[in-house]
């Protein structure tokens, strides 16, 4: 796919220059409102989701932002997920209150909280699963229904799983989102975003939105991306393997006081991870014994392994929550959402599983 680094398209005349301005024509006029590159990124990823049409955005929280403008307003309600990726549950608390959104978080792995959340003026149902940083799931077949019975749409982050390993319009989402710069780009190059609408209408109500907003992508950046989809399945398998192996070294080792990680039958919710998603991923969260201390320790020591936020990427990640991504929420409601201060969020990457380990016992070894 060719690069279309422009900003602005030719017409042939004034007459088709109209045409295309009023929507009889549909070819492309300005890249802030659609742009051949991010065009075949949109069709890729919708096509991955199972969704009628995709919507490519600059960044994952300009994804999140499009949403929330689209289908919320003075008056409106929204119940999300409480670990919820930590900008997420800020621009709702901090920034749309001001305008009169109303927000309810609660633990969405028990689908009972979500029922009785849903108040009468309930627009939007917004789960992350598995949730960040952690990695608790929710039922999405059983929270589309719940949506449909309550007149809401449901909304899903898909950013850890990846279309590979989890599809939410198939069991009943409205709208799927990602942020981009993670898994399905892969390589920590870029950040980007994706919206995948179950319908078009859902999407071209999303559209004229970002329009406005301006959170469009860059063509460069939709490029790269389509370059980084090329490798999803390799690198999400490779490095699911490896945290799988991960995983079960972590729960045997005697500085380490529990560990969260979908394939692990310790997780509260292992059977459900089996049945909706196709595997459990490369992201892992663990707490040392000797909490925050212990933890920076670990953090501090790793060689192979970057000190650094987001996730997804072809190498290992390793970050602390409470400190880091989710500074922003408090620690009240950082408490309330299961995220502990001792908490470390490891993604892992591509590199040979013997030196992910040996790094990050020698590591260990250090408290």
């Amino acid at each position: 796919m060719p690069i279309f680094q422009s900003s602005t398209f030719a017409f042939e005349d004034a007459d088709q220059g109209a045409a295309r301005f009023s929507g009889k024509d549909s070819g492309y006029k300005y890249t802030r409102i659609a742009n051949p590159t991010n065009a075949a990124l949109e069709c890729c990823i919708a096509e991955l989701e199972g969704g009628a049409a995709g919507l490519a955005t600059a960044t994952g929280m300009s994804a999140i932002s499009t949403v929330f403008m689209t289908f919320l307003g003075a008056g409106k309600h929204i119940v999300s997920t409480g670990s919820v990726y930590g900008p997420t549950r800020t621009l709702l608390e901090n920034e749309l209150t001001r305008f009169g959104v109303e927000s309810t978080f609660v633990d969405t792995s028990d689908v009972k909280n979500i029922k009785a959340a849903i108040k009468g003026n309930t627009e939007l149902i917004y789960i992350e699963t598995p949730a960040n940083p952690t990695l608790s799931i929710t039922d999405i077949a059983a929270v589309a229904k719940i949506a449909k019975e309550a007149g809401a749409l449901l909304v899903v982050d898909n950013t850890f799983c990846s279309p590979l390993l989890q599809k939410p319009i198939k069991l009943g989402a409205d709208i799927v989102l990602h942020s981009m710069t993670k898994f399905i780009n892969g390589h920590s190059d870029v950040v980007a975003g994706m919206l995948v609408a179950s319908t078009l209408e859902l999407r071209n109500k999303m559209h004229k939105v970002i329009c406005q907003m301006g959170g469009t992508i860059d063509p460069h950046q939709a490029w790269l991306v389509l370059r980084g989809v090329k490798t999803l399945a390799l690198r999400v398998k490779a490095a699911q393997a490896s945290a799988m192996r991960l995983a079960e070294e972590l729960e045997k080792h005697p500085k380490i006081e529990w560990v969260k990680y979908p394939g692990l039958k310790s997780h509260p919710q292992y059977e459900l991870a089996k049945k909706q998603m196709s595997g459990p991923g490369a992201m892992i969260s663990f707490e040392l014994k000797g909490g925050v201390k212990a933890g920076k320790t670990v953090m501090d020591s790793v060689s192979l392994s970057t000190l650094a936020v987001s996730l997804g990427g072809i190498e290992s990640l390793i970050q602390h929550p409470a400190s880091m991504t989710h500074a922003s929420m408090g620690p009240k409601a950082r408490a309330e959402a299961g995220i502990s201060d001792g908490l470390v969020r490891f993604s892992v990457g591509c590199e040979d599983y013997d030196d992910i380990k040996a790094d990050l016992w020698q590591a260990l070894d250090k408290i």
